[in-house]
C-alpha cells in the first residue's frame, strides 16, 4: 500500500494534528469516548476523527466503532469535512456527516476553537448479529457536545435567563443569579452568540454495508431487494421482497431494468463513450497479460495492443464484447447482442441521475470488477481489498494510470464517467434503439442491446 500513499491514493487529504493543545483535545474526547488514550505528539485523522497511525498504535482499527453499527465521531476542526471516512461499515455514514458539519458550521467552528466535539451516529440497531438486524435500520440521529458540555450549558443558561426574565421578582434570586454568572464563565454571553447544535435525524433507506461480506440494501424502490457478495443462502431469513446475490447475474440485470436504476453508456448523456470503451479494454487487457505473467513494457496503448495480439483466441470475453461495441460505436461494426449472462455487460452499464447514483455505481464496479478506475472511485474498500492481492506489475500499473489520469482532475473524471451530480437535469436525448432490457431466463435472453434469440420449442 506504500505506492498508493505516496502518490496520495489512499489516506489523502486527511488532516493533520500536530499542536499539543489539538492532542490534549484529542486525548479528552478520546477518553470521554473509549476510554483509551495515544501517546503520539502528530497523526492524522479523517471526517470522523479516527487516525490510523491511532488506529495502529491501540491494535484497533475500530475504537471509534467498536461494534460496527453506530460510529462516533472526535470533531477538532470543521476542515475535517473535505476529508475521507476510512474503514466504512455503511455507505451513508460519510454524507451524514458532511451535512452535519455543513449544517453546523458556524456554531462547530466557535466549539471547536476551545474544545475538541464528540458525537456518535446512532439508530435504533445496537447490534447487527444477523443480515435481518440491518433493515431495522431506518434512520440515523446525531447528538453532539463538546467534551466540556459547552451545548449542555449553554441550553441549561437559556432556560435560566428565560427564568430570570419571566419569573416575578427574578432578579432577587441570588442562587439563580449565581448560577448563570458560574454558567456564563464557560459558556460566553449566549444572548449575543447563541450555542446549539440541534439533534438531527437522517433517512437511511438504501444501502452498502461491509457486514456479511457485503451487503447492498435497496428499500426505498419500486421492488425492494438484498443484494450479497456471499451466497445468498448464507442469510438467513431476510424479511424483504427479493434476495440475490452477485453471481445471480439474469435476476440482477432484471432488477436494475424494473428499478429504472441503470442505463447504457452508448446512450449516456455528455460521455466520450469510445473513450471509456477503450480504457475498459485497456483495464481488462492488463488483468489477462498479468495472469499469464507476459511482459507489460510500458503499458502504452501500444503495447496493450500487441499483447491483445499475442493473447489471440485467448481473450477474455469481456474484451471481446466491449470490442464489439467500440465497432458499432465508431461505425465499423454489427449493432452487438450483449445479453445478462454476457461477462461484459455490467460494464457497458452506469446509473441513471437519481438520488442512489453512487449507491447503483457501486454495485456495478462489485459487478464488472476489472474496471479498476470505477471501483477506485465508487466503491473504495474494495478496490484496497483487490489491490492487495494483485502482482506488483498491475499495482504499478493501476497505481500510475490513477495518478496520471484521476488525481489531476477529480472532479472532471467523475462528471465524465457517471454525469453531472443527482437532482440536475438529466433529460435523455431520444434513442432509436428498443430500451434496455435484460435477460429474464436461460430461454429468453435480452440485454439492453435488444432480443438475442428464443429457445425452439
Amino acid at each position: 500500500m506504500k505506492r498508493l500513499i505516496e502518490k496520495g491514493l489512499m489516506f489523502g487529504n486527511l488532516v493533520e494534528v500536530s499542536s499539543p493543545a489539538l492532542i490534549e483535545r484529542y486525548n479528552r474526547a478520546l477518553d470521554h469516548l473509549c476510554g483509551k488514550q495515544t501517546k503520539l505528539t502528530d497523526f492524522h485523522i479523517d471526517i470522523s476523527g479516527y487516525s490510523p497511525e491511532i488506529g495502529d498504535e491501540l491494535g484497533d482499527d475500530r475504537y471509534l466503532n467498536p461494534n460496527g453499527c453506530n460510529r462516533q465521531f472526535i470533531l477538532l476542526t470543521t476542515a475535517q469535512k473535505t476529508a475521507p471516512l476510512l474503514n466504512v461499515t455503511f455507505s451513508t455514514s460519510r454524507g451524514v456527516l458532511r451535512q452535519f458539519i455543513d449544517a453546523n458550521e458556524a456554531q462547530l467552528f466557535a466549539l471547536t476553537a476551545r474544545d475538541a466535539v464528540a458525537g456518535e451516529l446512532a439508530n435504533s440497531v445496537y447490534e447487527v448479529s444477523n443480515p435481518a438486524r440491518l433493515l431495522d435500520i431506518r434512520r440515523i440521529t446525531i447528538e453532539a457536545d463538546t467534551i466540556g458540555g459547552h451545548v449542555a450549558d449553554a441550553a441549561k443558561l437559556g432556560q435560566m435567563i428565560d427564568r430570570f426574565r419571566t419569573q416575578p421578582n427574578g432578579w432577587r434570586d441570588d442562587v439563580l443569579i449565581a448560577e448563570m454568572i458560574g454558567l456564563a464563565k464557560r459558556t460566553g454571553d449566549v444572548t449575543r452568540v447563541p450555542i446549539a447544535l440541534p439533534k438531527m435525524a437522517f433517512e437511511q433507506a438504501n444501502f452498502w454495508t461491509a457486514h456479511f461480506g457485503g451487503l447492498y440494501v435497496f428499500r426505498d424502490n419500486k421492488v425492494p431487494a438484498v443484494i450479497s457478495v456471499l451466497p445468498k443462502e448464507s442469510l438467513g431469513d431476510v424479511p424483504i421482497g427479493q434476495v440475490m446475490d452477485i453471481t445471480n447475474r439474469n435476476q440482477i440485470a432484471d432488477w436494475l431494468e424494473k428499478n429504472g436504476l441503470v442505463e447504457p453508456i452508448v446512450k449516456a448523456r455528455g460521455m466520450d463513450c469510445a473513450a471509456v470503451l477503450r480504457q475498459k479494454m485497456d483495464f481488462i487487457l492488463v488483468d489477462a497479460a498479468d495472469a499469464l505473467n507476459l511482459d507489460l513494457g510500458n503499458a502504452t496503448r501500444n503495447d496493450l495492443r500487441k499483447i491483445a495480439q499475442r493473447l489471440g483466441a485467448d481473450l477474455p470475453e469481456e474484451f471481446r464484447g466491449l470490442a464489439r461495441l467500440l465497432a458499432w460505436v465508431e461505425g465499423g461494426g454489427d449493432w452487438p447482442r450483449i445479453t445478462s449472462e454476457h461477462p461484459a455487460y455490467f460494464y457497458t452499464l452506469r446509473a441513471r441521475p437519481h438520488a442512489d447514483r453512487d449507491l447503483v455505481n457501486m454495485l456495478l464496479a462489485q459487478l464488472a470488477p476489472l474496471d479498476v478506475r470505477q471501483m477506485f472511485i465508487t466503491h473504495k474498500e474494495l478496490f484496497y481489498t483487490n489491490y492487495a492481492r494483485w502482482s506488483d506489475r498491475k499495482r504499478g500499473y493501476v497505481a500510475d494510470f490513477l495518478e496520471r489520469e484521476y488525481q489531476v482532475d477529480k472532479a472532471g473524471a467523475r462528471a465524465a464517467l457517471f454525469g453531472p451530480e443527482p437532482g440536475m437535469d438529466a433529460v435523455e436525448r431520444p434513442d432509436p434503439r428498443p430500451a434496455p432490457k435484460p435477460a429474464r431466463s436461460m430461454t429468453d435472453l435480452v440485454g439492453p442491446w435488444g432480443s438475442v434469440r428464443k429457445a425452439r420449442r
